[in-house]
Order: structure tokens, then C-alpha cells, then sequence
């Protein structure tokens, strides 16, 4: 019989979403006993193999179980989510005190401990990362270098790295020249040459609301202040209190992460960066893009970014490799626009250039162009990791528990009861070597006090099962 999906490399994985089609969709409840791995291969005139292929992908992601001398049976429904975290309301006044200091240094000491189960985490586990072919290119760029990688490298960066990355901005609709590239030692360097570039130290930044902990520790260490902005855990930032603001308050610049911030995930639709970056035109307020997340989409396309739809160079934005290929490397890189001679400048000033032998490794890798492959499999891991943790905290929290649903990035934003302190949570679970990033770093002036974030890098095993289990318990006692 002819196959149903021609001219398709990745035959199995057609027939898996053509059934978790289904899945969603109500035709194939849970509980309902799936076709034979031989009915599904005449049903579709593929081989054993591959139907065999199609049903252990649905399996990874939890969403069918297969049952001894029974067959495949549907075990979850992707569209059967628990609600959705509150967005809450911050007071959006400006602030000078942001962060919660001493939390969020007590739990970056746990951060690197490896006899912790650590769900506070927002990368990718090692495990997921290319070592192997890395380990090659940082070996090629050692031979190749008539100076052993020991002298320094341009202060604007390799020009290899610096054309790669301008390809890299096609995958997002960008049309970049390698000389409007500035690379950085990771994202949070780009993102503070950005912030020194348009600010000065009594100004006031708006950022979306919950926030990534460290956007607020690098705010308060340049002497700036803060006005938050609610996001909806979907949509990101509420672009009419925005406005709002803007009008009544003299604002600097926009720092936020429009495609799956950390931690809520929410990912802003195309049509609200066009209209953001119109309204910061207007206004002549520069944004500065946190886009270290856009990689790591589960559709089939990735978003846009606002650097996209900036047509007067108002946009600086910022990125790394960190999050999705090599974070011990400390490769990022600014876009800076119009602001391109500042930021040169405060470079040159900060570190003079990045590391040579990493720049010229990572060149290497994304020239020969292993970088696309080793994605396509990363963001099929994510995903099916996202699936099954957020099963398993629905299994094992209480009923009310509320879950983030994310479509791409590392992270579950997790609601709880009002009455539980996901500090005094995080105290409790690190009794038991479990870690977790409580939800009042992530914000200033709401009471995030009841939320955590998930981190979800880490592949599924029993040990990851044990960890949210033993969590679901302690969060259990504690209503």
C-alpha cells in the first residue's frame, strides 16, 4: 500500500501527530485502546519499524502507555491542562530597592551542587548537549590557528562567529550583516552593555511582570529604577498598561523576553511585537530584546522577534548560544542598532574581547552546519520533557494546582494555594536534596509568594518522577 505522507524523511513522526491529533481532539479518549502496531502499519502502508517508531515517540511523551500482552493505550490529553497561573497586579510605580537579594543568593549556592535534584535550573542538561562534535570543533580551532587561540580575538568578535550569527537571524525573518554583530560573553553581558548604552543611573527601565531574577540584579546594580508591567502567562506583557505607563511615567527603555520568558513561558503573538515596537517608536523608547529563549520553539515555526519589525534601529537585541547549545562557552551576542558605536565603546571599556578559542570553536560548529540538526532533536526533547512533568506535577499536587503551558524555553510557572510559601517550600525540599526557585525573586511589588518555578531541562527518568512526587507530598502537608 502507498504511504499517506510522501516524500517525508521523518515518516514515524507524521503518524505520531496525526494520532496525538486525535488525542487532542477528543476521537481517541483516555483510556481508549489504540490499533495494533501491524493495523497501524497496513492502516498507513508503513513498515513495522516505523509504526513501532511512532508509538514509542507518543510514549516518551507520556501521552500513551503501553500495557503487557494488551497493546498501546491512550494514557494523557496535551489539551486537558490545568488552569492557568493568575496574572497578578504589580504596583507600577517606580522603585529603587528591586530584588530579593538574599533569597536568591542562598538559592544560587544550591545552583551547581550535583547531589541536588535541581528543578530551580532553566537550561538543559549536559546530557542533551553535543559534547562529543563540540569537543571536535574546539580541537579543529586549536590546529587551524597559527597562534593556538592565544591571542586576542577582534574586539567586535571573530568574523566567522560574527557572519554564523548573521545566518542565524534568518531563521526569525532577519536580514543581518556580520558587522552589526557584537559578540558578548553570554546574554546577561549583552544585555547590560544594552542597558549602559541607553541609561543613565536614576532612570527608570519597565519590565514585564513576573521577571527573570537576574534582569532585576543587574537593574539595581547600575543604580537604575523599576516600573513592572503585568504579562499574561500566554500572551506576555500587557501592552495597554504599557502605554499607560509610558505616558505617565518618564521611562528610559523596555527591557523584557518576548518569546517564552522566564519564568511564566508566555510567548507574545507576532501581531503584538509589531504593534510594541511601533508604540516605543513613537515614543522614541528603546527596547532592549532578551531573545536567549526563541530557539527553543515546540511548533513548527519559529517566532518572530521585535528586532524583526524595528525599522529605525530603536531595537537592541540580545541572544546567546547558552541556552541551547553550549552555556559554559559564554557565547552571546548584541544587535544594538542605532546604538552600535556606544555599545562598541562600553565594550572595548568592559572586556576589551571574548575568549578566542571558544568564538573560534563555535564558528566551526555552526559552519559545517550541525547546529540546525542538534536543535530539531533538542526541541523534540524539551517538548516531550515539558509534557511529562507537567503530568506528573497534575498528578501529584493538589487539585488546584495551576500550570503554565509553554510552547518552547525550559520553564513551568507553577500556581499553588494562596496559603503556601514556596520559600518556606524550598527550605523543606532542600531537606530532601530537592531544589526549586521560589516565586518572589521573580518580581518586585506582586505577591508571587504562592507560585515556583519548574525547570524542566533535565530528561525524564525515575529520579526526576521521585523528585516531583516527594515535592507534590511536602506541598500536600503544608495545605
Amino acid at each position: 500500500m502507498k504511504s499517506k505522507f510522501p516524500g517525508e524523511d521523518h515518516l514515524y513522526l507524521q503518524v505520531a501527530e496525526g494520532v496525538e491529533k486525535m488525542i487532542g481532539d477528543d476521537i481517541l479518549r483516555i483510556g481508549d485502546k489504540l490499533p495494533s502496531v501491524r493495523v497501524l502499519s497496513k492502516e498507513h502502508g508503513i513498515s513495522m519499524g516505523t509504526a513501532f517508531q511512532a508509538y514509542y515517540h507518543l510514549e516518551g511523551k507520556g501521552l500513551i502507555e503501553s500495557r503487557p500482552k494488551s497493546g498501546y493505550y491512550v494514557r494523557f490529553n496535551p489539551r486537558r491542562f490545568a488552569d492557568l497561573p493568575k496574572k497578578m497586579d504589580p504596583v507600577v510605580t517606580p522603585v529603587e530597592k528591586v530584588t530579593n537579594q538574599d533569597m536568591i543568593m542562598q538559592m544560587i549556592k544550591t545552583m551547581t551542587a550535583e547531589d541536588i535534584m535541581n528543578f530551580a535550573l532553566a537550561s538543559p542538561s549536559v546530557n542533551l548537549l553535543p559534547a562529543a562534535r563540540l569537543s571536535k570543533s574546539v580541537v579543529h580551532a586549536l590546529r587551524n590557528d597559527p597562534h593556538q587561540c592565544l591571542q586576542y580575538e577582534h574586539a567586535q568578535g571573530n568574523p566567522e562567529l560574527r557572519k554564523q550569527i548573521a545566518r542565524l537571524s534568518f531563521n526569525w525573518g532577519g536580514k543581518v550583516k556580520p558587522d552589526e554583530v557584537i559578540i558578548t560573553s553570554g546574554c546577561m553581558e549583552a544585555v547590560v552593555m544594552a542597558l549602559r548604552s541607553v541609561t543613565h543611573a536614576g532612570d527608570t527601565i519597565a519590565v514585564e511582570c513576573p521577571s527573570y531574577f537576574g534582569i532585576y540584579q543587574v537593574i539595581e546594580s547600575l543604580g537604575l529604577k523599576l516600573i513592572e508591567i503585568p504579562a499574561d502567562p500566554v500572551t506576555g506583557i500587557d501592552l495597554d498598561g504599557l502605554e499607560r505607563a509610558i505616558g505617565k511615567h518618564s521611562i528610559a527603555a523596555c527591557l523584557l523576553v518576548p518569546n517564552f520568558s522566564n519564568p511564566s513561558g508566555s510567548c507574545m503573538p507576532d501581531e503584538h511585537k509589531q504593534r510594541l515596537v511601533q508604540m516605543l517608536t513613537k515614543h522614541q523608547v528603546p527596547l532592549i530584546e532578551d531573545d536567549i529563549y526563541g530557539e527553543m520553539y515546540f511548533g513548527r515555526q519559529r517566532p518572530r522577534t521585535c528586532k524583526y519589525f524595528d525599522k529605525e534601529g530603536i531595537v537592541l537585541y540580545c541572544s546567546s548560544l547558552s541556552k541551547s547549545l553550549a552555556p559554559g562557552y559564554r557565547i552571546g551576542w548584541i544587535l544594538p542598532g542605532r546604538y552600535m558605536d556606544k555599545v562598541s565603546s562600553i565594550k572595548m571599556m568592559h572586556s576589551i574581547s571574548c575568549a578566542t578559542i571558544t568564538q573560534q570553536a563555535l564558528a566551526h560548529f555552526l559552519g559545517i552546519g550541525r547546529y540546525e540538526y542538534h536543535l530539531k532533536n533538542l526541541r523534540k526533547a524539551l517538548h516531550t520533557q515539558c509534557l511529562r512533568y507537567t503530568q506528573a506535577i497534575m498528578q501529584y499536587f493538589p487539585e488546584e494546582t495551576r500550570i503554565s503551558r509553554p510552547q518552547g524555553g525550559f520553564v513551568l510557572w507553577v500556581e499553588l494555594s494562596k496559603h503556601i510559601n514556596t520559600y518556606e517550600l524550598w527550605l523543606e525540599a532542600m531537606k530532601h536534596q530537592i531544589s526549586i526557585a521560589p516565586g518572589s525573586i521573580f518580581s518586585n511589588s506582586a505577591n508571587y509568594s504562592h507560585y515556583m518555578r519548574i525547570g524542566y531541562g533535565k530528561p525524564w527518568d525515575d529520579k526526576v518522577d521521585k523528585g516531583l512526587k516527594t515535592l507534590g507530598n511536602l506541598v500536600r502537608k503544608m495545605s
